[in-house]
Formats: structure tokens, sequence, C-alpha cells
């Protein structure tokens, strides 16, 4: 089964990204924050990892999906995993430091189901050759 981990703050992104992702015959974790989705990650395995840039803060530590996205890179378990940002934040200084902190791509919202279904099957396609 392909397994993904959603880190997505806001509920009904979460919830649209969850049941699109199903439909696609995945396994879907999501939660809400940066810290939430490292300590996730930690004790499962994902095959690809969806993160907002705009995190909220847990207790006193910020992380947002760029932090996240390069601590989830430090970590040779993770480092090969897809990481793909899913946020507003379109700004050319925004692709480029989820790039410089190892993001495999960007999907701008709002997004295309159609869209995030694509890189799904293409994905899979690619952890399982024929």
């Amino acid at each position: 089964m392909f397994r993904v981990l959603v880190v997505e703050d806001e509920p009904i992104i979460r919830e649209l990204v969850k049941s699109l992702l199903q439909e696609s015959d995945c396994e879907v974790e999501c939660v809400a924050t940066g810290g939430e989705g490292l300590k996730l990650s930690k004790t499962q395995s994902f095959d690809l990892v969806l993160l907002d840039v705009v995190l909220p803060s847990t207790g006193s530590v910020q992380l947002d999906g760029v932090a996240v996205c390069r601590l989830l890179r430090a970590d040779p378990r993770l480092a090969k995993v897809p990481i793909y940002m899913l946020t507003a934040k379109a700004k050319r200084a925004d692709v480029d430091a989820a790039t410089r902190a190892g993001a495999n791509g960007y999907i701008m919202k709002p997004f295309r189901g159609a869209e995030l279904l694509e890189l799904i099957a293409t994905l899979k396609g690619a952890a399982n050759p024929r």
C-alpha cells in the first residue's frame, strides 16, 4: 500500500487531500503541525510527504514546512522519500527555499484534484516498476 503523510493545518484541506488519496488506494495519515509530522515520520514509513509551508507553532517551537522538510532530509531513513510542498506561498523565494531544503516539488493552492492524483500515479509507478 502506498503511504502518504499529509502535514496541513487547515482541517478542510486535510480532509479533501485525504479523501482524494484514499480514492487512489493510498493509506493516508494526517497531522496539523510540523512537530506532529516529524514525530510520526520517526515511527512510521511513508512513500510521500505532502507539507504545507505555513504551519502553526507547537508550544514554543515554530516549525514551518520548509524547516520540517530540512529535518526530514537530514534523517537518513527519510532522505529519499519524496516531499512535495502543498501551499499557497507562491513567491519565487518560497519555492527556492523549499527546493534548497530538499523538496522534490511544489503544488500551489488552490490545486486541482487531478493534479494531485497524477502525482500519486507517477510516484506509485516509480515505486513499483513493472
